[in-house]
């Protein structure tokens, strides 16, 4: 066996063009249809959660002035830090669903061309 010969192929392949197969244009339509709605979800949740975590603070007296005003501030911002963590999951399916309503038909003629049939 020759370790040279071996070593030149693996370099060869590495730096030869790429094709780019069915498959691999079929996993780049997937994920361009499910991207949006997961940077979304990922942004969204942890805004919502620091908003509840502000909101904790103020209720508890770590930041603000401890006063009552500031006790009630703070369960208003996190009771709606609350409400966007618990809208998140439902935006986020919808907008999963609209991505990939919006890729369906591209992604399907693709796997037909795939599968053969």
């Amino acid at each position: 066996m020759n370790t040279d010969k071996i070593y030149a192929e693996q370099l060869a392949n590495e730096y030869a063009p790429k094709d780019t197969t069915k498959v691999v244009a079929l996993r780049k339509l997937d994920t361009r249809a499910k991207l949006p709605a997961t940077v979304f979800t990922y942004s969204f949740g942890i805004i919502s959660a620091l908003v509840l975590g502000v909101g904790m603070c103020l209720a508890m007296g770590q930041i603000g002035s401890g006063s009552t005003g500031s006790f009630v501030l703070g369960i208003v911002i996190g009771i709606i830090g609350m409400i966007g963590m618990g809208v998140n999951y439902p935006i986020y399916k919808r907008i999963l669903e609209s991505g990939k309503k919006k890729y369906a038909f591209e992604i399907m003629e693709l796997a037909k061309e795939i599968s053969g049939n």
